[in-house]
């Protein structure tokens, strides 16, 4: 199961730096994970300092 960010996201842009398999990029005032590339790690959301990065 993917993680998804949410709409709380402050597009900081520490997900994308913390995701070991570059599955985040920046997307249309927020950021996103691609679900086909993440690999359910959960370091993006040990680094989201607004808790937007969650499991889906």
């Amino acid at each position: 199961m993917a993680y998804k960010i949410s709409d709380d996201c402050i597009a900081c842009g520490a997900c994308a730096g913390e995701c070991p398999v570059g599955a985040i990029s920046e997307g249309d005032g927020k950021y996103v994970i691609n679900a086909d590339e993440c690999i359910d790690c959960g370091s993006c959301e040990g680094v989201c300092p607004v808790g937007a990065a969650k499991a889906d």
